[in-house]
């Protein structure tokens, strides 16, 4: 018991040494002020490295770090900045490179722009460098949409009336019906080369058609397979008989065009509508008036026809360039579906629509009463020829 009273007071000795000792405030603190009327004064700071009496050096005071601010003073409010007036951001000046703006920089700005964009090349050809191309938008809107609608309307809407005219009309009949006699409307050389342009002109026709039309008309039809080998042979085909078909136009030019002068029998042909609508045939040499719109239709369209397609067979002559190809192909595809709007016309009046016209390029010969009645003044030219003929101008009978 005496042992454990022993330890208590030396523990309480121990602790009175230190519960006596006074706390100095933090110098972050302010004093207290006595009364109103007392002045601000405070016990100096310990100076940087002066000893503040417990062996550790003691620590400058950051109030003392302020000469502004008065010792011992509250700290006031964090001013608040001003919030910056948002600016139109200065666009970056593009990336140079030592030669100037980067290929890739260029292309980028010309397709923003909705310009050409090419690259260099180094072979002769410098249209191969050519990539986009602003006429390329206008060509294609043009291939898949306008030329679509232009052949439709023109080969759709012909085919539509000559079937329309020929349930209306019928087959036109000879007024007075076949003769039994015949006289000689074409000889062989323009039988054969009437054929030779007519069959170009078929094949030419179909294989373009197929270009704009078939992968709606004629895939959905007969499957992939099938319509790539008719493209493909159809795209040989129409390359090699353009050369065919142009030697025709101009034979068939230098045999016919001194017969297809327009003279004042074309008017009242035009006058009575060709006789198509009822009513008697007007008069006409070796080709009426209809006969001359087929001829000229053939000859100066089918040249431009063969002469722009042989810009497109053999593209960039001189200094022509990829714009001067689309334009030939424009001018090429629409005058080819006119033409075979017209043709068609044309091919079905001398095959069902009027009987007897399918003989003069068949055997050559026709009746002599349909040529009567549709070329009246050119069988009086080739009556007269012939009795010239049979009997010479100053002929005397024989004994006088």
């Amino acid at each position: 018991m005496r042992g454990i009273s022993s330890l208590l007071l030396a523990a309480l000795l121990l602790a009175a040494p230190v519960a006596a000792q006074t706390v100095a405030p933090s110098p972050a603190m302010p004093t207290e002020r006595p009364n109103p009327g007392a002045s601000d004064v405070q016990s100096a700071a310990p100076g940087v490295g002066e000893s503040r009496g417990d062996g550790q050096p003691a620590r400058q005071n950051p109030e003392a770090a302020n000469p502004e601010r008065a010792t011992g003073a509250a700290p006031g409010p964090v001013p608040q900045q001003a919030t910056p007036t948002p600016t139109a951001p200065i666009p970056a000046p593009p990336p140079m490179t030592a030669r100037g703006p980067s290929a890739e920089e260029l292309e980028l700005q010309r397709a923003l722009q909705g310009g050409r964009i090419e690259g260099r090349v180094t072979i002769p050809n410098q249209s191969a460098g050519i990539l986009v191309q602003p006429e390329g938008r206008s060509w294609r809107q043009f291939h898949n949409v306008t030329l679509t609608w232009v052949g439709g309307i023109a080969v759709g809407g012909m085919l539509l009336l000559l079937v329309a005219f020929f349930l209306l009309r019928g087959r036109m009949a000879m007024t007075e019906g076949r003769s039994g006699r015949t006289i000689q409307r074409f000889n062989a050389l323009e039988r054969a080369n009437h054929w030779m342009v007519a069959s170009s002109f078929i094949v030419l026709g179909l294989s373009g058609l197929n270009i704009t039309f078939g992968r709606y008309l004629l895939l959905p039809l007969i499957g992939p397979e099938a319509f790539y080998l008719v493209s493909q042979y159809g795209k040989i085909a129409h390359n090699f008989l353009a050369f065919p078909f142009t030697l025709g136009l101009i034979v068939m030019l230098l045999l016919w065009v001194r017969d297809n002068i327009p003279d004042r029998t074309d008017v009242d042909w035009f006058k009575s509508f060709g006789g198509f609508f009822g009513g008697a045939h007007p008069q006409a040499g070796r080709f009426n008036a209809g006969q001359k719109v087929v001829f000229w239709i053939t000859v100066l369209g089918g040249g431009l026809v063969a002469a722009s397609g042989y810009f497109l067979i053999f593209p960039f002559w001189g200094p022509l360039d990829v714009n001067d190809m689309q334009l030939a192909h424009i001018v090429h595809s629409v005058l080819s579906v006119l033409m075979i709007a017209a043709m068609l016309a044309h091919i079905y009046i001398g095959s069902i629509g009027m009987e007897g016209a399918y003989d003069a390029m068949g055997s050559g010969q026709v009746d002599l009463n349909w040529a009567r009645e549709h070329h009246g003044l050119w069988v009086d030219q080739e009556m007269a020829k012939a009795r010239e003929v049979v009997a010479p101008a100053g002929a005397r009978p024989a004994g006088d």
